[in-house]
């Protein structure tokens, strides 16, 4: 079989599954499998693929078929120009939440200590801190696979830069000591009873841990808020990542919280995306 025959084959079997961008999957898969380029396609289509590379292939058009993400499969994904590693205990991380990291990039200093509250796959934190100068940062998650995950992206992408980065198993700020100048979070925020209308790639594999935020969504903001108060300094910044309809209540939650400063930033779509206020020095 033909690398260009290959791609067709492909892009078929996840039309019919019914994947949106099937072509765009079919191609990326079968990059994936056989270590090529985008340009493989048009310019050596007609190269031969072995028989242990269609076998792979096909097995990975026959997982992604099930709806099982892109990303899960080729265990990798592009975040702020950065590849960073993902699996199952992770959320994939999405471009909406660059705006999170850009936003909090605009309010960071040299030599500040950064809290990542929920970090999952590490995404927000390592993005800081290789964009930034000579902060620290502190990468807290429950999970502690998903912990794994975010040490190996420190590993991978921070490796030869002067950065103070470390990752905390913790149940929020149980296990957290000392005071940051930046707290960042993308929480759990789907309200429960939307979980089971999500798309399938999402309710069916990505972790609920990281997506249940209780009966309104809005439970780890009232718990992060108020862990706030033990671990941000005055004049420090607290940010998050909120859901489309959120940005009122959130805001509201932080002036209550005397945050002042409270301002809401929308995505590409614009849509609201993130909230982010200061700690009043009283």
């Amino acid at each position: 079989m033909t690398y260009a025959q290959a791609y067709e084959t492909g892009k078929n079997i996840l039309t019919k599954a019914g994947i949106s961008e099937a072509g765009l999957e079919a191609r990326l898969l079968l990059e994936h499998v056989c270590g090529t380029g985008r340009n493989d396609l048009l310019v050596h289509g007609d190269r031969p693929v072995d028989s242990v590379q269609c076998s792979s292939y096909e097995q990975l058009l026959a997982r992604r078929a099930e709806r099982l993400p892109l990303q899960y499969l080729t265990e990798s994904q592009e975040f702020m120009g950065l590849d960073f590693a993902v699996n199952g205990h992770v959320l994939i991380p999405r471009q909406d939440t660059e705006i999170l990291v850009e936003e909090v990039l605009r309010n960071l200093h040299d030599g500040m200590e950064i809290l990542d509250m929920c970090t999952g796959s590490g995404c927000i934190l390592i993005s800081l801190l290789r964009y930034s100068n000579d902060c620290a940062g502190l990468g807290v998650d429950i999970s502690g696979d998903a912990l794994r995950v975010a040490r190996k992206n420190a590993e991978n992408i921070l490796n030869g830069f002067p950065v103070k980065v470390q990752f905390l198993e913790s149940n929020l700020f149980e296990s957290v000591e000392g005071m940051f100048d930046v707290i960042v979070s993308n929480p759990p925020y789907i309200p429960a009873g939307d979980i089971e209308g999500l798309m399938p790639e999402v309710r069916d594999y990505e972790p609920r841990i990281a997506l249940d935020g209780g009966e309104d969504g809005l439970d780890f903001y009232r718990k992060i808020l108020e862990g706030s108060r033990c671990h941000l300094k005055k004049g420090g910044m607290l940010f998050f990542e909120i859901g489309y309809d959120q940005g009122e209540a959130v805001s509201k939650m932080m002036k209550d919280a005397g945050f002042l400063e409270v301002l809401v930033r929308k995505d590409y779509a614009g849509l609201d995306r993130v909230v982010f206020g200061t700690r009043s020095f009283a």
